[in-house]
């Protein structure tokens, strides 16, 4: 195991080095950003993760309410067994197999791989993810960045420089765009850490009207 890591290390650096002569050879930069600190200064975001959580909470309120049911339903069967005949054992064992199916069921519905929540969340998210990528892109372009790696990404980043770091560009550019928080007044989670010291920021839950000193370009966001 011991061994297996010093390699995976040495290969580590050794790509960072290649990397670092392609960088000095091309003029072009290696940068990164941190993207649970870029959607924890989207107002838009916070909203769409408020609207989640409550469904969340709600389908599974509905969802824990059937298999209650369910036990009830056991409970009574258990303590009336003695008194049933065959057939009302097996109508009896047949309803509570139905109403868990029903549970299970609901619990597909809303949670499943291509339920209600991933497609609600897919409807909230993707359009604000679509512009953080546009935002990249169009920065990645202008600044003439080689790589752009995600601090957040759970990638084996070895060292960050804090100066490297253009996740509050990106929240610039996307201010042109879309309501982000303005830069002196961005926060990270305060138990956040990470390699370049900034670390990684859990997303807030700043409702519309309530993210603070949110204004400047465009009326959105500003530096």
């Amino acid at each position: 195991m011991k061994t297996l890591r010093s390699l995976f290390l040495t290969a580590a650096v050794l790509c960072c080095t290649a990397i670092g002569f392609a960088q000095i050879g091309g003029g072009q930069k290696i940068v990164y950003v941190d993207s649970e600190y870029i959607m924890a200064n989207i107002p838009e975001y916070g909203d769409a993760q408020e609207e989640l959580n409550a469904l969340s909470v709600r389908w599974e309120n509905e969802i824990k309410a059937v298999y209650e049911k369910v036990s009830e339903m056991y409970n009574k069967y258990q303590t009336e067994m003695v008194l049933l005949s065959e057939d009302q054992k097996r109508a009896r064992e047949q309803a509570i197999i139905a109403k868990e199916q029903e549970a299970k069921n609901l619990q597909m519905q809303y949670f499943g791989s291509e339920g209600q929540f991933y497609q609600k969340r897919t409807e909230l998210v993707q359009p604000i993810q679509e512009k953080i990528y546009t935002a990249l892109n169009e920065i990645a372009q202008t600044k003439n960045y080689a790589f752009i790696f995600d601090l957040a990404s759970g990638t084996s980043l070895l060292y960050a420089n804090d100066k490297n770091d253009i996740s509050d560009d990106v929240l610039d550019q996307l201010g042109n765009v879309m309501q982000t928080v303005r830069r002196e007044d961005r926060k990270r989670a305060a138990a956040s850490t990470g390699t370049s010291g900034k670390g990684q920021a859990a997303p807030s839950s700043g409702g519309k009207g309530q993210t603070p000193s949110v204004g400047g370009k465009g009326g959105k966001s500003g530096k």
